[in-house]
């Protein structure tokens, strides 16, 4: 394993941390990042929150209007002029999406499945700044960026837990802090949470910068809806309740035990199809956060032009925020991105999932040009450029 890629469970193996750790019990890791460097500015973050269509908000202990006041993006130098030096909370959802040096920190999360890798929310705030006691209802890794935030831990809180009324943000209405559970984080130093744990963060000093390394977990509600939906549109219109042991009864009206255990028989012979189950889980977990990042060439790419591209030096990488995976399907593979399904060969489906930057040597593998044409004119793939500094002009740090 490279430095790149070095495990931050500081000298913990991934083994160890997900049998004891994973969705468990927290784990403060000490210089899990040894001499970080945060590769993103508090101005740069700023310019990334008056960008259109880029989830930012602006969380006021004491807004204009009211307390814990919640404020949405696009902002603008006036929002960030008006703010004073305390007590305030800017978040910015997505921003590996946005910079490619932030992007780079999940190579780091990889012991765990890149489709259940949601994005990295970044946060600044002056001293004081905070969100409230809360809890997630997903797993998250809190990597301190810059400055010090105190961290405080509570129980794992039930759903029915109290929050505050009358205000923009659940907060708990009742937060204990655990024995022990007490620390201010330096920079490279990072906090494991499982759902639920009970949390508070407040900044500490004038620079602090937290990067939220979040994870996808849908809800059994949406999960079910998702399912019966996908599978709705694969079931044959013929397929439809039958009852050919069907019996006289003395009451026309009565639904009895009977019935309900052949429809109960029915629905789960429909339900319980696994390989159509991998075809729905493998396009939900694919979806893309932002479908409007997805941008498709202005003229389409061909196999023969895409072939002479890359024999001739260009490269391809995936989108921003683009999503993938893929399952074994006998002798060849389904490969998912962005929410779409390809059958292609196993080979081809483990090289696309595994790197993100494709150069000519891809074109050996069986149905590589097509398939890398169609992904290019879905938006998914894009040619390598020059990315575009961001935009600093916007001083966060100001009065």
């Amino acid at each position: 394993m490279t430095e790149h890629t070095r495990l931050p469970l500081g000298g913990m193996s991934a083994e160890t941390f997900l049998r004891d750790y994973w969705q468990k019990k927290p784990l403060l890791i000490r210089g899990a990042f040894p001499d970080f460097q945060s590769p993103l500015e508090p101005d740069e973050l700023a310019g990334l929150a008056c960008e259109e269509n880029v989830e930012a908000r602006l969380v006021e202990l004491e807004g204009p209007d009211k307390a814990w006041q919640v404020s949405h993006g696009p902002f603008d130098d006036e929002t960030f002029a008006r703010l004073g030096r305390k007590d305030w909370s800017l978040l910015v959802q997505a921003v590996d999406h946005y910079v490619p040096d932030v992007a780079e920190l999940l190579e780091h999360f990889t012991f765990i499945p890149r489709w259940r890798l949601d994005d990295i929310m970044v946060s600044f705030a002056p001293p004081g700044g905070n969100v409230g006691a809360h809890v997630d209802n997903y797993d998250v890794f809190l990597l301190q960026a810059s400055g010090q935030r105190r961290w405080q831990l509570g129980d794992v809180m039930p759903e029915d837990a109290s929050i505050i009324d009358g205000i923009d943000l659940r907060i708990l209405a009742d937060f204990q802090v655990s024995n022990d559970q007490d620390w201010v984080l330096e920079p490279g130093d990072m906090l494991y949470l499982p759902p639920r744990v009970a949390h508070h963060g407040v900044s500490q000093s004038e620079d602090c910068m937290t990067f939220s390394v979040g994870f996808r977990a849908p809800s059994m509600d949406e999960m079910v809806t998702s399912w019966a939906d996908y599978l709705g549109e694969q079931l044959e219109e013929s397929s439809r309740y039958h009852d050919p042991d069907l019996e006289a009864s003395g009451d026309s009206a009565l639904i009895d035990d009977v019935t309900l255990a052949r429809v109960r028989q029915q629905m789960l012979a429909a339900l319980d199809n696994p390989e159509q189950m991998a075809q729905w889980f493998g396009r939900t977990m694919t979806q893309v956060k932002y479908p409007d990042q997805l941008m498709p060439p202005m003229t389409p790419a061909s196999e023969e032009t895409l072939r002479s591209a890359l024999e001739e030096g260009d490269l391809l990488e995936p989108a921003p925020g683009s999503r993938l995976a893929w399952h074994p399907e006998g002798k060849q593979a389904t490969l998912f991105m962005d929410g779409d399904g390809y059958s292609c060969s196993t080979a081809l489906a483990k090289r696309l999932s595994s790197t993100r930057i494709i150069d000519q040597e891809i074109l050996a593998l069986e149905g590589a040009g097509a398939l890398l044409a169609t992904l290019i004119n879905r938006g998914s793939l894009r040619w390598v450029e020059e990315d575009d500094d961001l935009d600093d002009d916007n001083d966060i740090t100001d009065d």
